[in-house]
């Protein structure tokens, strides 16, 4: 995690010394605004890896002297495949799209938001396809 938390504290780094730069050399708010979120883009997960990576044991990744049998044996275990995300995206295009229709769309995103969030929390209690 060291890695990764090194590569994006230093792109909110650098997003931050463009964010300074463009601020001083032409005072315009709205682009200005746009960097400082990308530099937290980058400051906030890095800060958050870096955080857990001086918490937990390295990983072969991390260490420099590891040999490619470091790295063998079970990797994780993936999620089955699952309609939930689906319904969560539709439920949350349905919200973002209620301000430009009508706030009526957004009864409707919530419900399929919410019936989201219950078959994910099922489906995983259950381990399977609900």
């Amino acid at each position: 995690m060291k890695v990764e938390a090194y590569v994006l504290l230093a792109i909110g780094v650098f997003f931050g010394i463009v964010c300074a730069l463009y601020w001083f050399l032409s005072y315009e708010t709205s682009g200005t605004l746009m960097l400082l979120g990308t530099m937290l883009l980058g400051l906030c997960p890095g800060s958050y890896y870096f955080w857990w990576s001086r918490r937990m044991k390295p990983r072969p990744e991390d260490n420099p002297n590891a040999e490619r049998a470091d790295g063998a044996g079970v990797v994780a275990t993936f999620p089955s495949s699952s309609i939930w995300p689906f319904v969560l995206g539709v439920g949350a295009a349905s919200i973002a799209l209620s301000l430009v229709i009508g706030f009526w769309t957004a009864s409707v995103g919530f419900v399929l938001a919410g019936a989201a969030v219950l078959g994910v929390v099922r489906e995983s209690r259950r381990g399977g396809a609900v």
